[in-house]
């Protein structure tokens, strides 16, 4: 351990333990137009000053820091402490003429970019036992059982047992605004035209590159647990199921809502170098009617601690000093949209903006609190269970009988989609769907006394257990996951899970590993993708939560005795046999998305002409648009590098100040005649940008008739900004 190798590493492994390269943070001195409680800000580029946040210096960490390691500190923390590496790779996959994956909604086609979608990574190991575990936050709706198994094949050729299923923990933050298509299950491809392989390998590159530099950022370090409450930030969507719920759970949340924000502080001699944070909030602070892939609003706090606050350079290819991760938890019923009223464009960019930050304020102002610092040990457990074959036992299933889960159905009300986040198909309702109700009671329920038993009142509008016979549409076999970290335990559930649901689950794991509730949490949209899971009560009321809930009434009682097999597993130092792991269905995937087939420049220009030129002059908050003679972006994606980049001039040289990873930016593209494709870049000046001369830059790709895609570009014409 003292050799530079995480344990169980190959010794012909190259694996520093500390940065070589010991780093001061520098202040820019210069306030942003609406600093927020945070640390001391880096510089981001020659030209951030006057746009960086400055700091609270908090209780002496100083974050964005990587400090060096002495061999007395190695062997300090070899002893007490623990080894954790960071990583952050781009995972954004197309971004054009491909549906968004979220709302369901087919008239969803990405056409540019706003945020890139980002892996962040984190490996957690104890020194002492040699237990490790990988965590993987990825700015997606979904990690689907796909992207699972190929990424576990990958670590796997890597590492070899290093990383398993059991240590492996890959999650989502549900943006509903990022690129489909990376499902071998049918359902989750019909708005997107089948299965995209672009997408697909886009998702599973990042998460194994930022998996990678985890590995390799591998240091001693301390861990600090804390705890706060955020509202104003969250409100209970299906407040008419919550309230079914008996006064155990309804008393736990008063509000209705799930304030606890959880904060994970990663620290190298005192200076956090990463933070993880878990709260409750659905991803779709971004509209159904928005057109660009944005990672929504916890990829923007993720974005702004780290870019806008740290300074990180993304581009640059290595580990930020500063990494944070802003991961879900029991979200199913938790809404960003405190109206309950769907977010409409272009009013959705300020409002995920204010969500974003109102997380990173939460948990940025927890690195100001003493906290539990960590110790103990890293464990990690995972079995996969059939749930449409689970028998639940009494001690589960509230009623003091036992009861069995069933094949899978879709209900109508899950057809009609969150009324208040956005709604699905027309002619469905949340609660009863008299015309779905009565064929169910009176056709699909006589027939299987069995599938009454376990879905009843559903309305069943597509019983696809059944369609499963014929084609896998959705998933049966799941995994469930726990993950200890010290004194934290995280529950792995593959979908979305309500608050009161969730308590559920933290209450039994708890009280069999002996922790305090507020120190076990769900961490939701985790390795695979099941839909929603409710509580019975919530469930009989068929709100949208309920229909979504495929496996029945039962279903929560399954995942409860089975987080309970886990943990007392956990507890007891026993191993659980894998189960029934879900079948490889790569091979029948569909896809139907015609291919791109030719690039041409509009008649009378060539590519990268500017077809709509800049004004001469700017001041901070305007905007400026540029339009190009451009290509198709889905020639090649550019992850890790940029399609735009905003330039100034300093000391005769341009230089980088943004790029279309940047909030201040947006890349439109649009099909112009046959061939042809329109760009257009826009940058709103930030307030404080300093004065000077700028100029906006293009880069694409563009495709001949024979061969492969040939690199073009543009360039603007400069302008002036003043202050």
């Amino acid at each position: 351990m003292l050799n530079g190798q995480l344990p169980g590493s190959s010794p012909t492994e190259e694996h520093p333990l500390s940065s070589t390269h010991p780093h001061t943070p520098q202040s820019d001195g210069q306030p942003e137009h609406d600093p927020a409680p945070g640390p001391r800000s880096s510089r981001r580029t020659v030209l951030r000053a006057g746009a960086a946040l400055t700091g609270l210096g908090l209780a002496g960490i100083t974050p964005g820091a990587q400090a060096s390691q002495s061999q007395n500190t190695v062997q300090a923390a070899a002893g007490s402490g623990y080894l954790v590496g960071r990583g952050v790779v781009d995972a954004t996959g197309e971004i054009a003429e491909v549906g968004m994956m979220g709302y369901g909604r087919v008239d969803q086609q990405a056409q540019g970019l706003h945020t890139r979608l980002r892996a962040r990574a984190f490996v957690f190991a104890d020194q002492e036992t040699r237990q490790r575990v990988l965590l993987v936050v990825v700015d997606t709706a979904m990690i689907f059982e796909s992207v699972h198994q190929a990424v576990l094949s990958r670590l796997g050729e890597k590492y070899g047992d290093l990383y398993t299923h059991r240590n492996v923990m890959l999650t989502a933050t549900h943006t509903h605004c990022g690129p489909g298509g990376s499902s071998h299950h049918l359902l989750y491809d019909l708005t997107t035209l089948g299965f995209h392989k672009k997408t697909f390998e886009a998702m599973t590159d990042g998460i194994v590159e930022a998996a990678t530099r985890a590995h390799e950022d591998a240091a001693p370090s301390e861990l600090t647990l804390t705890h706060g409450e955020l509202t104003g930030t969250s409100a209970n969507r299906s407040r008419e199921a919550f309230e079914r719920n008996p006064s155990d759970l309804r008393g736990h949340f008063p509000d209705g809502i799930d304030p606890q924000s959880t904060l994970l502080r990663i620290e190298r001699d005192g200076q956090a170098v990463g933070a993880v944070n878990w709260f409750a909030v659905h991803g779709t602070s971004m509209s159904g009617d928005n057109k660009l892939i944005s990672a929504d609003n916890k990829g923007y706090a993720a974005y702004h601690w780290e870019r806008e606050v740290e300074g990180a350079d993304y581009l640059d290819g290595t580990t930020p000093d500063f990494v944070s991760a802003f991961a879900q938890t029991n979200a199913g019923d938790m809404s960003p949209n405190l109206d309950l009223k769907p977010p409409t464009t272009p009013a959705d960019f300020g409002h995920t903006r204010e969500c974003g930050l109102r997380q990173y304020k939460a948990a940025a102002g927890q690195l100001d609190q003493r906290g539990t610092k960590m110790s103990g040990g890293v464990d990690s457990r995972l079995v996969y269970i059939d749930l449409s074959d689970v028998t639940v036992e009494p001690e589960f299933t509230g009623d003091g009988k036992q009861h069995k889960t069933a094949k899978p159905a879709i209900g109508a009300s899950m057809a009609a989609g969150s009324l208040e986040d956005g709604p699905a198909f027309p002619g469905f309702e949340e609660g009863e769907n008299p015309l779905w109700d009565k064929i169910s009671d009176s056709i699909i329920y006589e027939a299987s006394p069995e599938l009454r038993e376990a879905q009843a009142p559903k309305g069943i509008v597509a019983p696809v257990g059944e369609m499963n016979r014929i084609y896998p549409w959705v998933q049966e076999q799941v995994p469930v996951q726990l993950v200890r970290i010290g004194q934290l335990y995280l529950i792995g559930v593959p979908g979305e899970v309500t608050v009161c649901a969730g308590l559920r689950l933290r209450r039994t794991v708890a009280e069999a590993v002996g922790a305090e509730v507020k120190d076990v949490l769900v961490a939701g949209y985790a390795n695979s993708y099941f839909h929603y899971l409710t509580t019975p009560d919530e469930y009989d009321s068929q709100q949208y939560e309920g229909g979504s809930t495929l496996f029945g009434r039962w279903q929560l009682p399954a995942i409860q005795q089975t987080a309970a097999q886990l943990a007392r597993a956990m507890r007891d130092g026993k191993d659980l046999p894998l189960g029934p792991v879900a079948p490889d269905i790569s091979g029948k995937t569909i896809s139907l998305q015609p291919p791109i087939v030719l690039d041409a420049p509009p008649l009378s220009h060539e590519f990268g002409d500017v077809l709509t030129a800049p004004r001469a002059n700017y001041r901070a908050g305007e905007r400026v648009t540029v339009v190009f003679a451009g290509a198709h972006p889905g020639n090649v994606l550019h992850r890790g590098g940029t399609y735009l980049r905003v330039e100034a001039r300093k000391d005769g040289e341009w230089r980088t100040v943004a790029d279309d990873g940047d909030w201040s930016t947006a890349f439109r593209w649009e099909r112009y005649g046959v061939a042809a494709s329109k760009v257009t870049v826009t940058w709103d000046i930030p307030e404080g940008t300093a004065s000077g001369e700028y100029r906006i830059t293009y880069e694409g790709d563009a495709k001949p008739v024979a061969g492969d895609p040939k690199a073009i570009s543009g360039t603007s014409s400069g302008f002036t900004v003043s202050g």
